[in-house]
């Protein structure tokens, strides 16, 4: 018998007001890290109207102009005028910042292992918790299909605004996209919505050519569109009033955007405005580029890989693999496996996706993962013949 079912995943622009805090957060991480490989970063925003507040704890040696980093980073997502009811050049700037607690630094730079005689893991996590990754081979970003067009969708949505082939958009907007599974196979596209922000004398029938023409075509294949692909373009009927001034937004709020679309599991941290030593981030990308290897190394066609760890201590407390009855070998083995050949210590993914560098701005809009217009490292598969040796 056949197995249907739907999948839906979303994704917003860099205007949304979380998107504009988690900006924020990564732009101040950046611009601390390119100074100091060795600060401590944990940077939260709001964003509400006529206003950002920056806080957070940031232990550091060197000086960056916090309000000037959130000034120019509003501008350039494109709030630069008052009209758009946000404007980088006017609003208010608050900020709360104190160092790191040294009861975390404590663990962090001396971890439980260090203490206690071994070699080689001095960094401890910054936390406790557990972090996922994800793979699958439905997509040649070996990412699920829903999320990777949201993306997409939501990506060239603001393409379309910034070289103005679109010139009455404003830089708010989501989209959201409904696969159709058949036997978990992607077979067509069901639902798309997209909801954007845009001038107020600018009528719904236009939005929705311009959107249909400029927008849509560009991103999904005409093979999964068919005769009962429901399209939606504002449902509401209007969108003028958006970004921080319709909606506050904070960092961290959309983490289920920026990993696998709501299709695998999520820990429940946040990525942006860390450093690497939060595994909240770091491992979540470590556990990312262990499944994607997996899967490319032809072992598993999904695969889903857990980690834990407890603050101060450098090892993970378990790792755990789960390839939804399409490994082709035993989870356990993938286990042994990640065990003998990945470094899963905070210092060892630290070293070898050399993460104390400033790289994260460009990752806090459309996706983490399976970004090929990035070249990030957690995305690299450099790791596929050692797995197809050990499996």
């Amino acid at each position: 018998m056949t197995k249907k079912y739907f999948m839906t995943s979303e994704s917003v622009t860099e205007g949304h007001p979380d998107k504009v805090a988690d900006k924020i957060s990564d732009s101040i991480l950046d611009a601390i890290l390119n100074r100091d490989k060795n600060a401590r970063v944990a940077c939260e925003t709001l964003v509400t109207t006529g206003l950002a507040f920056i806080s957070g704890e940031i232990s550091t040696e060197c000086y960056v102009d916090l309000t000037d980093i959130t000034r120019k980073t509003i501008i350039n997502i494109g709030y630069d005028r008052a009209k758009y009811g946000f404007d980088g050049e006017t609003c208010g700037v608050i900020t709360s910042i104190k160092e790191q607690s040294a009861d975390i630094a404590l663990g962090v730079n001396h971890s439980y292992e260090s203490k206690t005689g071994h070699k080689g893991t001095q960094l401890g996590a910054g936390d406790q918790g557990i972090m996922y990754g994800y793979a699958t081979d439905e997509t040649k970003e070996y990412m699920p299909l829903p999320i990777t067009l949201a993306h997409k969708l939501a990506k060239r949505l603001a393409e379309v605004r910034k070289k103005e082939i679109i010139d009455y958009l404003r830089p708010d907007g989501k989209t959201q996209v409904t696969i159709e599974y058949e036997d978990d196979l992607p077979k067509r596209v069901d639902k798309i919505l997209i909801s954007t922000q845009h001038h107020p004398e600018v009528g719904q029938e236009t939005i929705k050519r311009d959107i249909c023409q400029f927008v849509i075509p560009k991103i999904i294949s005409e093979k999964l569109i068919d005769s009962n692909t429901e399209i939606l373009i504002n449902p509401t009927g209007r969108f003028v009033i958006g970004g921080p001034h319709g909606d506050a937004g904070l960092t961290g709020r959309k983490i289920i955007v920026d990993t696998y679309g709501g299709t695998a599991r999520h820990g429940g941290g946040a990525f942006s405005g860390k450093d690497p030593t939060k595994v909240d981030r770091s491992a979540s990308y470590a556990a990312r580029y262990i499944a994607k290897n997996i899967v490319a190394a032809n072992l598993a066609k999904k695969c889903e890989v857990q980690l834990s760890y407890a603050i101060g201590v450098a090892h993970p407390l378990s790792v755990m693999v789960e390839t939804f009855n399409t490994g082709k070998i035993s989870e356990q083995k993938l286990v042994n496996i990640i065990k003998d050949n990945f470094d899963l210590t905070p210092g060892g993914i630290i070293n070898k996706f050399d993460l104390m560098r400033p790289i994260y701005s460009q990752v806090s809009n459309y996706g983490h993962f399976g970004r090929d217009d990035l070249n990030l490292p957690w995305e690299q598969l450099d790791k596929v013949d050692i797995i197809k040796d050990r499996g």
